[in-house]
């Protein structure tokens, strides 16, 4: 059996933009602003020089709906919640140019709700 070819991206973003009723209990990204934070990403991306090296992406429903926006970085396979422009430029910069982790916006495996992410992070410095 021959090796797996490489990566056609050195890394691939999937930025969750479903979109669920305003009154579902779950919320969505998209009504979170998801959309134009994708957006603005792919316009950084290519500014920083990534173009090429990075694929920014959105996707359907990452069944984390109550921490959203979401993301997903593979190939490490990262998650990462954000909220504004600053949050992507930080991404952007710290995991994707320098190949570091943005810690205060990662999600664990265990996240579920808000609060869940807020018991763990209590005390991490960004």
């Amino acid at each position: 059996m021959s090796a797996d070819p490489r990566p056609y991206y050195e890394h691939h973003v999937f930025c969750c933009t479903n979109e669920r009723a305003a009154d579902h209990p779950r919320g969505c990204c998209k009504l979170r602003g998801a959309e134009p934070l994708r957006d603005y990403m792919k316009k950084r991306a290519t500014a920083l020089g990534l173009k090429g090296r990075v694929r920014v992406n959105m996707s359907g429903c990452l069944d984390r709906c109550e921490l959203g926006p979401v993301m997903v970085i593979y190939p490490e396979g990262v998650w990462y919640t954000y909220a504004s422009e600053a949050d992507v430029d930080e991404i952007l910069e710290k995991h994707l140019v320098q190949g570091g982790r943005v810690e205060r916006l990662m999600l664990a495996p265990e996240d579920r709700k808000p609060e869940d992410r807020a018991a763990r992070t209590a005390g991490v410095s960004a």
